[in-house]
């Protein structure tokens, strides 16, 4: 169970964010950059977008955390979290799970 705070949806929002920023950033990584780098000979555009989804990986984990302290997680949905970063639309998954639980506590 999630605490109500009035301010918690606006924190909310950014972890659902970055949470699909990072997927998305994924995904390019994986399904644009990367053939462009081995089957185009285009190593830049992995330095772009990797460049950029490392960032957007690293917020992703920092507001993970934020959120299990603040509303006190539970280690496994911690480790769902931070593993759904690792995953190709993992971010997608947890964003959704996050989300149900967010409406059926309000």
């Amino acid at each position: 169970m999630l605490p109500s705070r009035e301010w918690r949806p606006r924190e909310d929002r950014w972890l659902r964010r970055a949470g699909w920023a990072e997927g998305i950033s994924f995904l390019l990584l994986l399904g644009v950059a990367m053939p462009l780098k081995y089957l185009a000979g285009r190593p830049e555009a992995v330095r772009v977008v990797g460049a950029a989804h490392g960032g957007l990986f690293v917020i992703y984990i920092v507001l993970v955390l934020v959120a299990a302290r603040r509303d006190a997680w539970p280690a496994r949905r911690v480790g769902e979290a931070m593993a759904a970063a690792f995953l190709p639309f993992g971010p997608f998954w947890f964003d959704a799970r996050l989300r149900r639980e967010l409406n059926r506590d309000a």
